[in-house]
């Protein structure tokens, strides 16, 4: 007699293939970046411009399609999708650690701490006369973010239980707070400091350059690390904390990784590009549906969807309003906040059945 199959193992075959698949779009997404801008870069002039046809003829345009590339737009693609990956799978791992589908760090101020901590290096140091090289700013906004979301958990966590509805609530406060402290910045900032201020508000990879991809790459190159590590954790954590425990998860050791990793990673991607919203919250709920919701697949594939979606947005800041910029803040937001607002819809309907 054959045991019949799970709905969830005849998914299995099917998520390996999707993450394959999402690598290649990645990829197509990284070429359309790379031709897309001001100075457009025809695809037939791609390969000389990357130094792939060495012996072709050279194009009178070759030498300035080389600058284009290698000082503006690679770095800016490769910023985009480490930025995208970095808020993604921050977002997978709280959603799982608070086992709440809503949870995203820019929902629940994780973002806005980061981002406050980031523009009060900015002005208060240049008010000293204090020379901040640009690696100082992943440090202050980490230091923001983990501040937001240590009190963030306090404040949701009681006697090891951790209430959906005040993590919510609690994550508005942070938020609240956050955006009044950015709000009095913008008060007392200068005009050059203000608009560094508007760049922390609105989220942009205008001014990515290869020292700021450079210094964001440890972050990324971490965060591949702890992937594997917390999954196992995540997944069994949905049962509950008692449960977890007992099938031999250390609970608060998990919890501390992950809000650190969290804080980590959240502060890195707001050191460069800025708030941007939804990414942490659209992702992971279009990969559950893709491939499910167990982590050892969701997690990575979030680091793959992340970028896509981040390059990709990014391409359109810069085509929108040629040339100028759109903040890839407001895409994001126009792209996430319907999305947002299915699920909540969606989740409505469930539990009125």
């Amino acid at each position: 007699m054959t045991k019949p199959v799970s709905p969830q193992r005849s998914m299995r075959p099917k998520a390996p293939l999707t993450l394959v698949g999402l690598l290649v779009v990645l990829g197509g997404a990284a070429v359309v970046a790379l031709t897309v801008g001001a100075a457009g870069i025809p695809i037939a002039r791609l390969p000389a411009a990357l130094g792939l046809w060495i012996d072709s003829p050279a194009h009178p345009l070759t030498g300035r399609d080389q600058l284009v590339l290698w000082s503006i737009r690679i770095p800016r693609i490769a910023a985009a999708a480490m930025v995208g990956s970095l808020l993604a799978v921050s977002g997978a791992i709280m959603q799982g650690l608070f086992r709440n589908p809503l949870a995203d760090p820019a929902l629940v101020g994780v973002s806005s701490g980061g981002a406050l901590a980031a523009t009060s290096t900015i002005v208060i140091g240049d008010r000293l006369g204090w020379p901040l090289p640009f690696e100082l700013l992943p440090i202050a906004a980490f230091v923001g973010a983990l501040s937001a979301t240590s009190a963030l958990y306090s404040i949701a966590t009681r006697e090891s239980r951790t209430s959906a509805a005040i993590f919510l609530l609690g994550g508005l406060a942070i938020a609240a707070l956050a955006n009044a402290g950015i709000g009095l910045l913008v008060f007392v900032a200068d005009d050059r400091q203000l608009r560094d201020i508007t760049f922390w508000m609105l989220g942009s990879l205008g001014g990515a350059t290869w020292p700021k991809t450079l210094a964001i790459a440890p972050f990324a190159a971490a965060l591949i690390v702890a992937v594997p590590l917390i999954a196992r954790g995540l997944d069994l954590l949905v049962l509950g904390e008692a449960e977890a425990f007992h099938m031999g998860v250390e609970v608060e050791r998990l919890k501390r990784y992950a809000i650190l990793l969290v804080s980590a990673i959240t502060g890195a991607a707001v050191a460069v590009a800025g708030v941007i919203g939804f990414v942490g919250i659209v992702v992971p709920h279009l990969l559950r549906l893709m491939i499910g919701p167990g982590h050892r697949l969701l997690l990575p594939a979030s680091v793959v969807l992340g970028a896509i979606l981040m390059v990709g947005a990014d391409t359109g800041a810069r085509m929108l309003a040629a040339p100028a910029e759109v903040p890839i803040g407001i895409l994001t937001a126009a792209i996430g906040a319907p999305f947002f607002l299915a699920i909540l819809l969606r989740q409505r309907s469930v539990a009125n059945l």
